[in-house]
């Protein structure tokens, strides 16, 4: 069998590398095993070399599976280029390549050849290419496969049926975006249930994230320009006569900005691709339709001019930027009508209501990333399962939003999703938290929970941005796979106990929104006083293990701070202290009151 030394041996020889970077080594140690393995890899991160160092090490043919045709001209001129012999099988191949491909199949000699799903599966070419007995099958951009994947194409579908073609030869599947719905998807279709799950680090530090409420769209994209002057980036649009009005204005500032969209012809596209590639300082204005396989490494900047689709879309278009390492900057930008245009894209496409479903969840949790109080990067990198420390290179480390304590109302929120059997939506844990009586509510019964009507006091349009940036922090998670379901995430059990506090902006999406005024403290309340009161508050709920507005709510509080009560019966008097409270918790709370000095206008003792 060969070894990962002689692999190693190859890497250096034939592409002059030292070593495997991070992730890579245990990719081929796996794939020289004969393992299935499905690999998500972050963009830049070295995936090919994972298929092309066995293919080479063993002298073996692989096939490598991609759907775009620029990809598969550049990949086979790199290697050719390396002395390697590849080749491609497309519409777009010069006859004296294909000629020259079908000569080294023939002789044993081809070690990489590359060709689309729709091509390998006509069955002339799975019966010529059966006579030449493949080692090894390297699917690219595999979450082309899932119907959960945020770019399915039922053409990759048809790949889960390689092994019945090609008993003998091993299956790989290569992606940068796939989150676990979308892993476990492709493991099932392509896999049969097993394989071996590669998942290395999505982060990438040297890209500066940015996402903005849309103000001026034109002046905050020419703010990203005028930065990076005579450098290459990219504008994404939603529409393709965006694009080609953005391209327009642009031009008119002196750049050379070229359109790119399903719309354009394809020898125009292709000219405009070429120009981006080969020229400096090349502002590509495009829809989706353009990216997927481009390896461009100085890629300076992406601006989102409208909200994308998904996490993973946003996340494989930034990931475009910096492919050299260098430092790169990113911009999203972002409005109601964005919103509102998505939700109508997913309603009104012919995709399955399931999928649909799916498509708004995953649209909810790229607004929550929007909506973060703390760190995108933690957000971002939390949405695929990874942590990080605040990486200081984002917008919200860099110019951080003015914030809230909202311990108490996340923990309002988590009890909300845990007294409900975290089953239900954003929808209905708002009509609980707001006390609103709706057919639903009174169905199940949520109506008698003691968290019913304990939010009352925030409005609709804050809560569903409270929850977003809770799902962002990590303290509450969606049920992607299932019905969109609000569930207690990795941070929110410890926040609910009070060991871990929350930060919450008022910025709603798209807008500046109402503060939740019921948690800022008035002027006339004793702060020292109102902080021992809430510390007063965090030890009896840890100590009955129930969330701290169980207790007292902070404008119960914020009374006691403000009138500083000496008796039991004066206490009785501040806001929500009832009999049943003030006979479990008045002795306590106003042993903290008398820890301070009396003052004038104060209740004295009776």
């Amino acid at each position: 069998m060969t070894t990962l030394d002689a692999a190693r041996a190859v890497l250096h020889s034939t592409f002059g590398y030292d070593d495997f970077r991070p992730g890579q080594g245990e990719i081929v140690a796996a794939l020289l095993a004969g393992e299935n393995v499905l690999a998500v890899m972050p963009t830049g991160a070295g995936k090919s070399l994972c298929y092309q160092l066995p293919a080479l090490a063993c002298e073996s043919l692989t096939v490598v599976v991609s759907p775009l045709i620029a990809l598969m001209r550049d990949q086979v001129a790199a290697l050719r280029l390396n002395g390697i012999a590849a080749g491609a099988l497309n519409s777009a191949t010069p006859r004296a390549d294909t000629v020259e491909t079908h000569r080294l199949l023939r002789e044993g000699r081809l070690r990489l050849l590359y060709i689309s799903p729709e091509r390998l599966m006509v069955p002339d070419t799975l019966e010529g290419l059966a006579r030449h007995r493949p080692a090894r099958f390297a699917i690219d951009e595999a979450h082309c496969i899932s119907q959960w994947g945020h770019d399915f194409r039922p053409d990759y579908r048809r790949l889960a049926e390689l092994p019945e073609h090609f008993p003998g030869a091993m299956l790989s599947a290569f992606t940068a975006t796939a989150d676990s719905v979308t892993r476990q998807d492709i493991v099932a279709r392509l896999f049969g249930g097993e394989a071996n799950v590669f998942v290395a680090g999505f982060d990438r530090p040297n890209l500066r994230l940015a996402i903005a409420p849309r103000k001026s769209g034109a002046r905050q994209i020419d703010g990203m320009l005028d930065r990076y002057a005579g450098r290459s980036g990219i504008v994404y649009t939603l529409s393709r006569k965006e694009a080609e009005r953005t391209a327009g204005r642009i031009s008119q500032r002196g750049r050379i900005a070229l359109p790119y969209h399903a719309g354009m012809d394809q020898s125009d596209r292709d000219r405009n691709q070429d120009r981006f590639l080969t020229e400096d300082g090349v502002v590509m204005v495009a829809t989706i339709a353009f990216g997927m396989g481009i390896d461009k490494p100085d890629i300076r900047f992406v601006v989102h001019a409208n909200l994308p689709s998904t996490v993973e879309a946003y996340y494989q278009e930034i990931g475009r930027a910096g492919r050299d390492g260098k430092p790169a900057e990113t911009l999203m930008l972002h409005g109601m009508d964005d919103i509102r245009i998505r939700r109508l894209m997913i309603d009104d496409s012919d995709r399955p209501d399931e999928i649909k479903r799916v498509d708004h969840q995953r649209l909810n949790a790229l607004l929550a990333l929007c909506e973060t109080a703390s760190c995108r990067r933690q957000a971002l990198l939390g949405y695929f399962g990874e942590a990080c420390e605040p990486c200081g290179n984002c917008d919200r480390c860099l110019e951080p939003v003015e914030t809230i304590d909202g311990t108490v109302t996340a923990q309002k929120a988590l009890s909300a999703v845990l007294r409900t059997g975290e089953r239900f939506g954003t929808e209905h844990l708002i009509a609980v938290l707001r006390g609103e009586a709706t057919d639903k509510v009174l169905q199940h019964r949520h109506d008698r929970l003691p968290t019913f009507g304990v939010g009352a006091d925030i409005d609709k349009t804050l809560w569903r941005s409270y929850l977003r940036q809770l799902v962002a922090a990590d303290v509450l998670k969606i049920d992607i796979g299932g019905y969109g379901a609000l569930r207690p995430g990795s941070r929110g059990r410890a926040v609910l106990r009070g060991d871990e506090s929350v930060a919450l902006h008022g910025e709603t999406a798209g807008r500046p929104g109402k503060r939740d005024r019921a948690t800022k403290v008035p002027d006339e309340v004793d702060q020292t006083l109102y902080g021992r009161l809430k510390q007063l508050r965090l030890d009896i709920a840890r100590e009955e293990g129930v969330p701290a507005y169980v207790i007292f709510h902070d404008r119960s509080l914020m009374d006691m701070a403000s009138r500083n009560p000496r008796s039991l019966d004066a206490l009785a008097t501040c806001h929500g202290v009832g009999a049943r409270k003030l006979e479990r918790y008045g002795t306590r709370f106003l042993a903290a009151l008398n820890e301070t000095e009396d003052r004038p206008g104060q209740d004295m003792p009776a």
